[in-house]
C-alpha cells in the first residue's frame, strides 16, 4: 500500500497533433484542459518498489483556454524547458523545475493549431495557426519571423532533425509542404497524395535515402513543381518523410524526388474487448512515431485504438505487428491522438500514448507490451465513496458519464481503475455502496436517473423506473419504511435505496424491484406527523448507522430528524439558514459510544455545525423539539460546504470540502482546525477518508482531478482567509469560457473545426458545439465518449450557417451572399411607404391583381377576350370544348360570365395573395365568396387568424365561433401572447383553461386575478396558484411576495418561514410578528429569539428586548438578556470586556452601581419586568430550565460564552428568589465551570466578585449542615472560589516589587546581598503566563512582606482544595489522556517510519509494537527511567484499563461536578512557601507534597515537582 500522494488528472486534450511530449531522463508532459500535467517516469519517480514506476509531479498553470500544443526542448542541458500553445492566442515557454513561465508571445491572430521546438536550433520555436500563418520565434534573442505559405488550415508541423531550416507542414485538405525558413518560407516541395486532414508528420530518424530499400511506386503521383529550381535546394542528400492522414493511409515520401514512395493502408482489425458499441462509427485519427535509430520500423495508430509496428524493409509486403497482441484488454479502446518516445534513466525505450478512452498508456518498445496505464477524468469529480465491504475500493462519479472503481490498495498498480459507462449517459452526481452486499453500487445522475451496478459483473445496470425531475443530490441505504403501495411485509428487502433529487423529493426505491414505482416518503411524513403546512424542499438525506434515525436537510437550512418505522418527527434543527448540502453521522465504533449521536452538517453558508442528538433521541419526545444551539461550531471556510466525512480512525475528527478550494481537517470536540489541503485548482465537491490509512484522504473537485493526500504533509492548519478567494477567482477566470469564439470568427470557425468538436471538454466548450450542457458552468462534455457521431449534427445545428462541409474559402463567399440576399429583401419592401399616391393605387388594384393585369395586355389580346366572352354568353347550348379551354385560360372573364367561373377566378387570385404573403387579402376574397367557415379553417391551419376574423366568426354559428376562438388562442400561444390568449378563452367561458394556460407560462399574477374574479373562493385551483407562485418567488429570493402568496393560500406557517429565510433582523422580526398574529406561537417564539440573538451580536440591547417582548413565553430569555446587558455594562465600566463599543445601545434602566450586583439585577427585573413574586420567578425558572447549552471550549466565541454564562446565572438568581438554594448553587457552579473550561479566568473572577462578594459562607448557611444532594456541587463551587483567590494572591506576590494589598503588607529595606528568587516555570496548566508571573531574578532591595489577617484566612481556606478523592480521580483521567497521546504519537511515528522504509527499500513488515517501543524511547523530555524502559502496547492497554477501573470506583457525586486541579494548587502553595517562609504552614506543605508524590505520576507533574525540589 503506497504511502505517498497520488493524482488522478484530467484527460489529455483530444484532436491535437502534438499535445504530449517527453524528454530523456523520464519526464513526460501532456496538455489537459488549460494546463499541462507533468509525470516522472522510471527510477526517478521515487515510487514504492513493485508498483508502476511513474508519478504525477506537478502542473503548469497559466493559460486561460484549452492548451492546443505542447513540446519539450530536446537539447541536452535544456530538458527543463518546454513550450505550450493555447486557444487564448499565446505561446508560453516554461521552466518545468520551477513550473513558471520564462517568456511568452501572442503573435498569432488566429487559433494556433500546431507547435514544435526545433530539434537542431535550441532556441527556435515554430507554430502555425488555422489561417495558415507560421511564426518562427527565437527565444534567446526574442526575435520572430512571420511566414504565410498557403491560405489553408494548418493541422500539424514538424521541424527536420537533419536540416535546421526545413519544416514540414500538413494541412486540413491533405496537402503537405516542406519549406525553408531561411528563405522566407520558400516551398521546397509540395507533396500531393492525401485527400483529407494530415494528422501527423514524422521525419525518418536517419538522413539520406539509403536506409530504406524502397522502389518508387509505379502508381504514385508525380510531383507538381512550383516554378522553383529544385536542383539548388538543400535537400539534395534527401531524406524520407512519413505522413498520417484521415484518409486512412500512411505515405512515405522521398524528399529528393518530392514524391510518394510507399503507401500503407490501415487494416480493419477485429475489435478485441472494445469498451464501446462496435456499431458506432467514430472518426479516425492517424498519428505516427518513427523510432530513433530504427528507420525500417514505423509506429502508427489504427481505427479502434490499436497500435501497429510497420516493417518497412520490404516495400511490396505490407507487414505489421500489433502491440500487445498476446494480452487481452491492454490496447486503447478508442482512437489514439499522440505518441511520444521516452528514454528512462535506466535506458529503457518506452512509448507513451494518449487516447479518446481517457487513458495514458506506456509501452515497452522491446516487447510491445503495455507497462502501465494512467487513467484520467473527463469531467468534474462529483462523488467519492469507499466500499464498506471491499475495503479500499473507491468509487468515483464524474461529469464525463462514467463511474470509476479505483482499487486504492492494489500493491502492483497504483492506478488500478475499472470503468463503467453502460446505461449512465449523464453526469454521475451521487454514489452509495450497499452496506453489506459485495459489489452493489447505487448511482444517481444529473438527469434524475437512479440505478444499481454490480461491479463484479459486466452486466448493464438496473435502472429505477421512477426518475427525479432534476439532478440526484444524494443517495443513502436505509431500512424500508411503510409505503402506501399494497404488498405484504415479507417481500421487502432489509435495506432499501433512498434518493434525494433537486426538485426536493426523497424517493424510496425497492432494490429487488426497481421496475416498480418508487415511493415518495413525504406522504408518510405528512400522515404520521399530521402536517397541514407545505413540507420543506429536501436537499440531503442521511441515515444514522444503526438505521433507526433519518436526517433530512432542507433548502431553508433546517434539518429534520425522524424515527423509524413511521418517520415520526422528533426534532428540527434551525441552525443553518441556507440550503443544506451535506449531513454526516459519526461512526459507532469509537472509544466513546455517545459520539455516535454527533451529526455534522454543512450548507451554502461557510460554517459547519455539529449537533449532539443523544438527549433528544433517547428521550423520544411526544412533540418535536426545536434545537437552535449547536454542540460545536467549526468556522474557518470562506465559501459553501459541499461534503463532510468523519474519520473512521479517530474520535470526533472531521474532514470538510468547500467551494473556497480547500479541504479542512477538524478536531470537532475542541473546535480546533488541524490541517488544510490546498492542492486543488477549483472548488471541492467531494471528500473521503481512507478506510485503512488514518493519514490519507481523497478529494475531488471541479478541476477534473481526484487527489490522494496525507494530512501529515500539509503545511497549513486552517483555511485561507480572503486571499485564497482572490486566487480562486483568478482560477475561475482561467477556466475555459463557454462561448467566446463565435463572435470573433463566425464564418470560418465552423467548417474548420466542425469535426474537431468531437469530444474533450475544452474543444467542445471553445467551439460551443458539444453536447447540450456546454453552456453550463461545468463546461464539461463527456457524452461524446459514447456517441461519436454526434458532433457534425450538433455543429450544423449550432452554427446555423448555410454551408456546412464546403472548403473554407467557399464557405465564406456563400454565407456572404446569403446575408446580402436577406438585406436586399428588406430594402425592396422599404419604398412602399414613400408615396401616398402609390399606396392608394396599390390598394385599389390589390384585391384582384391578376385580373387587372390581364386587362392591361395588348389590344389584340383584349379583342380576343371580347370574342371569347361573346361566344360563351351567346351560345345557349353547351359551350364547345375550345371555348371552355379559352375561358379557363382567361380567368379574368369570370367577372362577366357565370358564378362557377367567378369562383375559379377568386380561388386563383386568393392563391396568388397567399404566395405573395398577403393572407388578409385572401381572407377578404373568401368572405366575398361567402365561405366564412373555410376562411377560418384556412387561416387556422396557416396560423394567420386575426382579431377581425375571430370577431366575424359568430356569423357562421356558435360552434364555429367557439372553435375559432380556441384555434386563435393556440395561435397566440405559439406567438408567446399568453395573456391575450387567456382573455379570448375567457370570452368562451373557459376559465379553468385560461388560468392553467397563464400558470403554465408563469403569468401567476394574471392567473390569480382571473381565478379570484371568476371562481369560487374555496376552489382548490386558487390555493394551488398561490402555492406554486410562492414556491417560485421563494426560489428567486422574493421572500416578502412569497409570504403574501402563502398567506393568500391560508398557509401562514410557510409565510412566516419564508419571511425568516433572509435571516436579517427586520425579516426575522416581521416573521415573528406574523407567526404570532396567525397563532403559530412556537414558531413565533423561535423567530423572535433568533432576531434577538442577531441584535445581540450588534450590541443593540434595546432592540433585543423589544424583539423578545413579542412573546410571553420568552420572558425567561428577557431576564437572561437583561442580566447579560447589566454584566456587559459592568465589565465595560471596569474595562474588562473586549473593548468599549460606542455603538452599544443600552436600556435606560436605573444604574445603582453602588449596590451589589445581584441586588441591581433583581431591582431591574422588578421594575422593568414586574418580577415581584416567587410564583413569577418559578415560572421563568421553568421556562429556562429546559434549555441546555453545550459545554464550553477554548474556541467558544466570547459573546456566545457570555450568553451561556448569563443563562446559568439567571437560573441561579431566580432560584435564590424562590429560596431554592440547591438550584442556585448548581447554576452558579455551571457558570463558573463554563468560564473555567473556556480558559477565561477574568470572567470567572468577575462571576465570583459579582455573585459571591463575601464568599460562599452565606450559601453554606442557607443549605444547612445536613448532607444534601447538592453538597458536592457546593464543595466544587467553594473550591473554585478559593482557587481564584489563590491565583490572585500568588499574582500579587509575583511582581518585581510586591506592594501592599488585602493579602500582604510590604515594606522595603536596603540589603547588601543579592538574593536569587526561584519560580516554578509554567505551574498553571491553563491560565498562568510564565513571562508575566516570573519575578526578577535579583533585587537590590530586600522586601519585608507579611501576611494580613485576610491573607492568613485565605491560605487556611486552601485546605479545602486538598481533596484526595478529587486528586485520585484527576490522576486517573490524566493517565488516560496521556496514554491516548502516547498511542497517537506511536501511530504517527510508525507511519512515518514505514513511509521512509518503503520509499528507500520497498515494503517492509515490522511489528508495530517494536516501532512503538523505538519511538517511545526517543523523545528528549522523558526522564531517565522512561528512556531505559520503553513502553509496549500491552502495557499502555493495561494502564488505561486500570485507570478506567479506578474511575468507576469513585462515587457519582464526585464525578458529576468538576473540581480545580488539586496538584496544580499544591504546586502553587509549595512555590509560595518556598519563596516566602511562614506564609504556608508546615502541615499544609507536607500535605501538598504527599498529594504530589502519591498522584503526580504523569510526566508533567513529575517534572514540575522535581524542579521545585531542586
Amino acid at each position: 500500500m503506497g504511502q505517498e500522494p497520488r493524482t488522478l488528472p484530467p484527460s489529455p486534450n483530444w484532436y491535437c497533433s502534438r499535445c504530449s511530449d517527453a524528454v530523456p531522463g523520464g519526464l513526460f508532459g501532456f496538455a489537459a484542459r488549460t494546463s499541462v500535467f507533468l509525470v516522472r517516469v522510471g527510477p526517478g519517480a521515487d515510487v514504492i518498489s513493485g508498483t508502476s514506476p511513474f508519478r504525477v509531479i506537478g502542473e503548469l498553470v497559466g493559460h486561460t483556454e484549452r492548451v492546443s500544443g505542447f513540446t519539450f526542448c530536446h537539447h541536452p542541458g535544456q530538458y527543463n524547458l518546454c513550450a505550450t500553445s493555447s486557444d487564448d492566442g499565446t505561446v508560453k515557454i516554461w521552466d518545468v523545475e520551477t513550473k513558471t513561465v520564462v517568456t511568452e508571445h501572442a503573435l498569432h491572430q488566429h487559433t494556433i493549431s500546431a507547435l514544435h521546438w526545433s530539434p537542431l536550433v535550441k532556441d527556435l520555436l515554430v507554430s502555425g495557426d488555422e489561417k495558415g500563418v507560421v511564426f518562427c520565434y527565437w527565444l534567446n534573442r526574442n526575435d520572430s519571423q512571420h511566414l504565410f505559405i498557403e491560405p489553408r488550415t494548418i493541422f500539424c508541423l514538424t521541424c527536420s532533425p537533419h536540416h535546421e531550416d526545413l519544416v514540414a507542414i500538413g494541412y486540413k485538405d491533405g496537402i503537405v509542404v516542406i519549406i525553408d525558413i531561411s528563405k522566407k518560407g520558400e516551398v521546397i516541395h509540395r507533396l500531393r497524395g492525401h485527400d483529407d486532414e494530415i494528422h501527423s508528420i514524422a521525419w525518418c530518424p536517419l538522413p539520406g535515402e539509403d536506409c530504406l530499400f524502397i522502389n518508387q511506386e509505379e502508381n504514385s503521383e508525380l510531383e507538381i513543381p512550383n516554378g522553383k529550381v529544385i536542383a539548388q535546394t538543400p535537400v539534395k542528400k534527401g531524406c524520407y518523410l512519413a505522413t498520417g492522414s484521415k484518409d486512412q493511409t500512411i505515405r512515405i515520401w522521398s524528399c529528393s524526388r518530392g514524391r510518394v514512395v510507399t503507401t500503407l493502408k490501415l487494416p480493419f482489425l477485429k475489435r478485441r474487448g472494445g469498451g464501446i458499441d462496435p456499431t458506432v462509427k467514430e472518426r479516425l485519427w492517424l498519428t505516427l512515431h518513427w523510432p530513433k535509430g530504427q528507420p525500417t520500423q514505423l509506429v502508427s495508430s489504427c481505427f479502434g485504438g490499436e497500435l501497429l509496428l510497420w516493417d518497412l524493409t520490404q516495400s511490396w509486403r505490407r507487414k505489421y505487428t500489433l502491440f500487445s497482441a498476446s494480452s487481452e484488454g491492454q490496447n486503447h479502446s478508442r482512437i489514439v491522438f499522440n505518441l511520444c518516445p521516452l528514454q528512462t534513466e535506466d535506458d529503457k525505450q518506452l512509448l507513451l500514448s494518449t487516447s479518446m478512452d481517457r487513458d495514458v498508456k506506456c509501452w515497452d518498445m522491446a516487447t510491445l507490451e503495455c507497462c502501465w496505464t494512467l487513467p484520467s477524468l473527463g469531467g468534474f469529480a462529483y462523488s467519492l465513496a469507499f466500499s464498506p465491504v471491499d475495503t479500499g475500493c473507491l468509487a468515483i462519479g464524474a461529469g464525463d458519464g462514467m463511474i470509476r472503481i479505483w482499487n486504492t490498495f492494489s500493491i502492483k498498480n497504483n492506478y488500478d481503475v475499472k470503468i463503467f459507462w453502460q446505461g449512465v449517459k449523464s453526469k454521475v452526481t451521487a454514489l452509495c455502496w450497499h452496506p453489506t452486499k459485495e459489489g452493489c453500487l447505487a448511482f444517481g445522475t444529473d438527469d434524475g436517473k437512479v440505478g444499481l451496478y454490480d461491479t463484479y459483473s459486466n452486466k448493464p445496470p438496473q435502472i429505477s423506473s421512477t426518475y427525479h425531475k432534476k439532478t440526484v443530490y444524494s443517495l443513502a441505504w436505509g431500512p424500508p419504511v411503510p409505503s402506501m403501495a399494497p404488498g405484504g411485509e415479507g417481500d421487502r428487502p432489509s435495506l432499501t435505496l433512498y434518493s434525494c433529487g433537486g426538485e426536493g423529493i426523497v424517493l424510496q426505491h425497492n432494490p429487488w424491484k426497481l421496475s416498480g414505482e418508487a415511493f415518495d416518503i413525504n406522504k408518510l411524513i405528512r400522515d404520521t406527523n399530521s402536517i397541514k403546512y407545505k413540507l420543506p424542499v429536501h436537499t440531503e438525506i442521511s441515515w444514522k448507522a444503526d438505521g433507526k434515525i433519518m436526517a433530512l436537510g432542507n433548502e431553508d437550512g433546517s434539518i429534520e430528524i425522524f424515527k423509524v418505522p413511521n418517520l415520526k418527527l422528533i426534532c428540527t434543527i434551525q441552525q443553518h439558514h441556507k440550503l443544506v448540502n451535506t449531513i454526516s453521522w459519526h461512526h459507532e465504533y469509537g472509544s466513546q459510544p455517545e459520539l455516535s449521536y454527533l451529526m455534522a452538517s454543512g450548507s451554502n453558508n461557510a460554517v459547519i455545525y455539529v449537533h449532539n442528538l443523544q438527549t433528544v433521541i433517547e428521550s423520544n419526545p411526544e412533540s418535536p423539539v426545536t434545537i437552535t444551539e449547536p454542540y460545536r461550531t467549526l468556522s474557518g471556510h470562506t465559501a459553501k460546504i459541499t461534503s463532510l466525512a468523519w474519520s473512521p480512525h479517530h474520535d470526533g475528527r472531521l474532514i470538510s470540502a468547500s467551494y473556497d478550494g480547500t479541504a479542512q481537517v477538524w478536531d470537532t470536540l475542541q473546535e480546533e482546525p488541524l490541517c488544510n489541503f490546498r492542492g486543488h485548482r477549483g472548488r471541492l465537491l467531494c471528500i473521503a477518508w481512507s478506510p485503512l490509512d488514518p493519514d490519507c484522504i481523497y478529494s475531488g473537485a471541479d478541476d477534473f482531478c481526484v487527489y490522494k493526500w496525507l494530512t501529515s504533509m500539509q503545511e497549513h492548519s486552517r483555511p485561507p482567509q480572503g486571499k485564497k478567494n482572490i486566487e480562486l477567482e483568478k482560477k475561475r477566470l482561467s477556466q475555459p469560457k463557454p462561448k467566446p469564439k463565435k463572435k470573433k470568427k463566425p464564418i470560418l470557425r465552423v467548417p474548420v473545426k466542425q469535426e474537431l468538436c468531437d469530444g474533450n471538454e475544452e474543444e467542445s466548450v471553445k467551439e460551443s458545439s458539444g453536447p447540450v450542457e456546454n453552456g453550463v458552468s461545468d463546461q464539461e462534455t463527456e457524452e461524446e465518449a459514447r456517441e461519436p457521431e454526434l458532433p457534425c449534427g450538433v455543429t450544423s445545428a449550432v452554427s446555423k450557417e448555410p454551408v456546412i462541409c464546403t472548403p473554407a474559402s467557399l464557405g465564406f463567399e456563400k454565407s456572404k451572399v446569403t446575408t446580402n440576399n436577406k438585406v436586399t429583401l428588406l430594402k425592396k419592401e422599404a419604398p412602399k411607404e414613400k408615396s401616398e399616391a402609390l399606396i392608394k393605387k396599390r390598394k385599389a388594384r390589390s384585391m384582384l391583381p391578376l385580373s387587372t393585369s390581364l386587362d392591361h395586355r395588348s389590344k389584340e389580346e383584349l379583342h380576343q377576350d371580347c370574342l371569347v366572352l361573346a361566344t360563351a354568353k351567346h351560345s345557349r347550348a353547351e359551350p364547345k370544348e375550345d371555348v371552355s379551354a379559352d375561358l379557363e385560360e382567361r380567368l379574368h372573364l369570370g367577372l362577366f360570365t357565370d358564378r362557377a367561373t367567378l369562383y375559379r377566378m377568386i380561388e386563383v387570385e386568393g392563391k396568388g395573395h397567399l404566395e405573395n404573403g398577403h393572407p388578409e387579402l385572401f381572407h377578404q376574397l373568401m368572405l366575398w365568396k361567402g365561405d366564412l367557415k373555410g376562411v377560418l379553417q384556412t387561416a387556422a391551419e396557416r396560423g394567420e387568424l386575426t382579431d377581425n376574423l375571430v370577431a366575424m366568426a359568430p356569423v357562421a354559428g356558435y360552434h364555429v365561433w367557439v372553435w375559432a376562438v380556441e384555434a386563435f388562442a393556440k395561435q397566440l400561444c405559439f406567438q408567446d401572447q399568453y395573456v391575450k390568449a387567456a382573455s379570448h378563452l375567457l370570452s368562451i367561458h373557459k376559465v379553468y383553461e385560461a388560468v392553467e394556460l397563464l400558470k403554465s407560462n408563469h403569468f401567476y399574477r394574471e392567473a390569480i386575478a382571473i381565478a379570484k374574479a371568476r371562481l369560487r373562493p374555496e376552489d382548490p385551483i386558487l390555493k394551488d396558484l398561490y402555492l406554486s407562485w410562492g414556491a417560485i418567488l421563494e426560489k428567486d429570493g422574493h421572500y416578502a411576495l412569497a409570504a403574501k402568496c402563502y398567506l393568500g393560500a391560508t398557509s401562514a406557517y410557510d409565510a412566516a418561514k419564508v419571511l425568516a429565510k433572509k435571516g436579517d433582523v427586520a425579516s426575522l422580526r416581521t416573521a415573528a410578528e406574523l407567526a404570532s398574529i396567525v397563532g403559530e406561537n412556537e414558531l413565533s417564539a423561535t423567530l423572535a429569539l433568533r432576531c434577538a440573538q442577531e441584535l445581540l451580536l450588534a450590541r443593540n440591547w434595546v432592540g433585543a428586548q423589544e424583539a423578545l417582548q413579542l412573546h410571553e413565553s420568552l420572558k425567561g430569555q428577557r431576564l437572561v438578556f437583561c442580566l447579560l446587558e447589566l454584566l456587559s455594562k459592568h465589565l465595560e465600566e471596569k474595562q474588562l470586556s473586549e473593548g468599549k463599543s460606542s455603538s452599544s445601545s443600552y436600556n435606560a434602566w436605573p444604574a445603582g452601581s453602588e449596590r451589589p450586583f445581584v441586588e441591581r439585577v433583581t431591582a431591574v427585573w422588578k421594575s422593568a419586568f414586574s418580577l415581584d413574586s416567587p410564583e413569577q420567578s418559578q415560572a421563568a425558572f421553568q421556562q429556562l430550565q429546559d434549555i441546555k447549552y453545550p459545554s464550553a471550549t477554548s474556541n467558544t466565541p466570547s459573546k456566545q460564552l457570555l450568553l451561556h454564562i448569563c443563562h446559568d446565572l439567571t437560573l441561579a438568581v431566580l432560584s435564590q428568589q424562590v429560596a431554592s438554594w440547591d438550584a442556585a448553587v448548581e447554576g452558579l457552579l455551571r457558570a463558573v465551570i463554563r468560564s473555567y473550561n473556556s480558559g477565561n479566568f477574568t470572567i470567572m473572577q468577575e462571576v465570583h466578585s459579582a455573585f459571591l462578594p463575601e464568599g460562599c459562607d452565606h450559601l453554606r448557611d442557607k443549605l444547612g449542615d445536613h448532607q444534601s444532594p447538592t453538597t458536592p456541587a457546593f464543595k466544587s463551587l467553594e473550591a473554585f472560589f478559593i482557587y481564584g483567590r489563590l491565583y490572585e494572591f500568588w499574582w500579587s506576590l509575583s511582581g518585581p516589587c510586591p506592594e501592599s494589598s488585602v493579602w500582604v503588607r510590604a515594606a522595603h529595606r536596603r540589603t547588601t546581598s543579592v538574593e536569587q528568587s526561584q519560580q516554578l516555570d509554567n505551574v498553571s496548566l491553563e491560565e498562568t503566563d510564565p513571562k508575566a508571573s516570573q519575578p526578577e531574578p535579583s533585587r537590590t532591595l530586600e522586601l519585608d512582606v507579611r501576611l494580613t489577617e485576610e491573607g492568613e484566612q485565605m491560605l487556611n481556606a486552601c485546605k479545602e482544595l486538598f481533596s484526595e478523592e478529587h486528586a485520585g480521580l484527576q490522576n486517573a483521567q490524566r493517565t488516560i489522556a496521556e496514554v491516548q497521546e502516547t498511542l497517537a504519537e506511536m501511530i504517527r511515528l510508525h507511519q512515518k517510519s514505514q513511509l521512509c522504509k518503503s520509499t528507500a527499500n520497498g515494503p517492509d513488515k515490522n511489528e508495530p509494537e517494536q516501532e512503538a517501543e523505538q519511538s517511545l524511547s526517543s523523545p528528549q523530555n522523558q526522564c531517565k527511567e522512561e528512556k531505559n524502559e520503553p513502553v509496549s502496547l500491552p502495557e499502555l492497554t493495561k494502564r488505561i484499563t486500570e485507570a478506567n477501573e479506578r474511575i468507576a470506583k469513585f462515587p457519582e457525586s464526585i464525578k458529576t461536578w468538576p473540581f480545580p486541579d488539586v496538584l496544580e494548587c499544591c504546586l502553587i502553595l509549595l512555590h509560595i512557601g518556598s519563596q516566602y517562609s511562614g506564609f504556608v504552614t508546615q502541615e499544609m506543605q507536607q500535605q501538598a507534597q504527599e498529594l504530589l508524590q502519591k498522584y503526580g505520576s504523569t510526566k508533567v507533574y513529575k517534572r514540575r515537582y522535581q524542579t521545585l525540589c531542586t
